[in-house]
């Protein structure tokens, strides 16, 4: 019978879990939200949907992958420091392998997991080095060098958006850092560089409050896609936005490039569905800031897997023994590095 794996994908908000076969694809999708944060309510709605997903599909099970937020020990899958969770020292391995003793249980960083992903099906494909970086509310990702993904000595390799880039005018970052390229180059960093510019532009109508019954204040709903759609149509203030918020986006990857040489660099997330419209802004000025490394080697473009990319990352780690680029047998019941 053809092998699949369970991957999960974790979020602050909603689970999902989905039964992956061994070429990247998702046979049964099932998906739960989170309202309550508590250890055990996480838990058993991630265990309603892993099992909804084991039930459904045809393949033989090989193992469940899970990816979660947050710093992980890799030898027992305890979630170290969540503060998507607000979680520390929570044994989320030792209470799935608990729920489903059949079946060998993998945890990991999810943006390690999407990377992982990324490039065993995706965009990074036929590379050796190659990086993603996801372009939402923060910045995640990782890196794989030379065929393997980086983890580091703590398992916290790869947290590219927390590197400085404006130490002295930018924004402050969630994690208490001023100028981290999360900061700055994330959807986030897109709405508070519109922010700062206006006071420049006060007849801007991007600053207009929408005309609906949204009960939420209008500040509030000045969404990344709204200032890069106006960017489009030539609104002064989001072309002066963009501007700002490309700039840090090059400057992070040009450091990318600098720190690991990677053949493909993938972006993903929310803004990166801006597509062209980013591509044709941020590549010039990578290339302008690329230095130690020869210009036009580093390809940047779009990622492919979209929000699948966790999950069938984490099911492919299920299934390969671990975060890795190249399949090793890992023991039944055990939970893997």
């Amino acid at each position: 019978m053809a092998r699949a794996a369970i991957g999960v994908d974790l979020g602050g908000s909603h689970v999902m879990a989905a039964a992956v076969d061994e070429a990247g694809l998702i046979h049964a999708r099932f998906e739960h939200e989170i309202e309550d944060h508590d250890p055990a309510a996480v838990i058993a709605a991630l265990a309603d949907v892993v099992r909804s997903a084991i039930a459904a599909t045809k393949h033989d099970v090989a193992g469940i992958g899970i990816g979660s937020p947050g710093n992980i020990d890799p030898s027992s899958g305890t979630i170290r420091y969540s503060p998507n969770f607000g979680w520390e020292n929570v044994p989320l391995g030792q209470r799935v392998r608990d729920a489903f003793p059949k079946y060998p249980v993998f945890v990991a960083n999810d943006a390690r997991c999407a990377t992982l992903g990324e490039y065993a099906h995706g965009v990074g494909q036929g590379t050796q080095d190659f990086v993603l970086l996801t372009l939402g509310t923060g910045i995640g990702g990782g890196i794989v060098a030379q065929g393997a993904l980086s983890l580091g000595h703590q398992m916290g390799a790869g947290e590219i958006g927390h590197h400085t880039i404006r130490p002295d005018t930018g924004f402050i970052c969630a994690c208490g850092k001023v100028g981290c390229f999360e900061a700055q180059a994330s959807g986030t960093g897109l709405i508070r560089h519109a922010f700062r510019l206006a006071p420049s532009f006060p007849r801007s109508a991007l600053l207009d409050p929408p005309k609906d019954d949204d009960p939420r204040p209008w500040r509030d709903r000045l969404g990344s896609k709204r200032i890069r759609k106006a960017a489009q149509r030539g609104d002064a203030h989001a072309v002066a936005a963009w501007s700002a918020y490309c700039e840090d986006l090059a400057l992070g990857l040009s450091n990318v490039i600098a720190f690991v040489n990677p053949e493909v660099i993938a972006l993903g997330g929310g803004v990166s569905s801006a597509g062209d419209f980013m591509l044709e802004h941020v590549k010039p000025l990578v290339e302008a800031r690329t230095t130690m490394v020869p210009r036009g080697t580093t390809r940047i473009v779009r990622a492919t897997l979209g929000n699948d990319a966790g999950a069938v990352g984490a099911a492919t780690a299920a299934m390969r023994g671990g975060l890795i680029a190249r399949a090793t047998p890992a023991a039944a019941g055990q939970i893997v590095a």
